[in-house]
């Protein structure tokens, strides 16, 4: 499930803990979790509902001005299926986003990323790819997977699997468009640089 930068920054201040969606049946359930960039998000209970049951609280906990406003804004999706009212609420801070916060890397632990990178690519069935993906979003941040795709000749999904890996690691933050170098992932280019120098 997708959130705008102005919703995620709402549930992180406490200002929304409800988002309606169009589905023809839920993507999410209740108990499931959510990593973003402002924490990891708890999806508390999803309800369907009929236009005359959102209500004006609905409209202001989900980040509209009113009711009005919202209906407006479901009536356009270009989805088909019902309304959904999912109640959410931020569990706490991803932890990976913690580590991927952490520039300050042991030998050791730049080592042991290095050794991730390498297994990465020898079990890979193309050419190896890690760092060039590191390069191409250290020299490009912001910029749309797609076209950061296209410039490496590859598909967009099978490119974007290959970013949430290098996520985990710590080394890519996902941005509203494209991605950046984590903290983390800074470090470990500095240290790939001057290694081999």
């Amino acid at each position: 499930m997708l959130f705008r930068r102005e919703v995620l920054e709402g549930i992180a201040g406490g200002r929304i803990d409800r988002v309606f969606r169009v589905w023809a049946e839920p993507r999410v359930r209740a108990g499931s979790t959510q990593r973003t960039w402002a924490g990891i998000i708890v999806i508390d209970s999803v309800t369907p509902v009929t236009p005359e049951e959102i209500t004006e609280q609905d409209a202001l906990r989900s980040g509209f001005n009113d009711r009005a406003a919202l209906l407006t804004a479901l009536s356009k999706s270009t989805k088909e299926g019902g309304y959904h009212r999912v109640m959410l609420h931020l569990g706490g801070p991803d932890p990976a986003s913690e580590v991927a916060d952490n520039a300050d890397l042991s030998d050791q632990e730049l080592a042991d990323l290095k050794a991730t990178l390498d297994a990465m690519d020898t079990r890979s069935r193309r050419a190896p790819w890690t760092r060039e993906i590191l390069r191409l979003i250290e020299e490009h941040p912001g910029l749309r997977a797609q076209d950061l795709a296209e410039r490496l000749n590859r598909d967009k999904l099978p490119f974007k699997a290959d970013v949430r890996r290098l996520k985990a690691l710590g080394l890519t933050q996902s941005l509203e468009t494209g991605y950046r170098l984590s903290p983390r992932g800074k470090a470990l280019m500095t240290h790939l640089r001057s290694s081999t120098e």
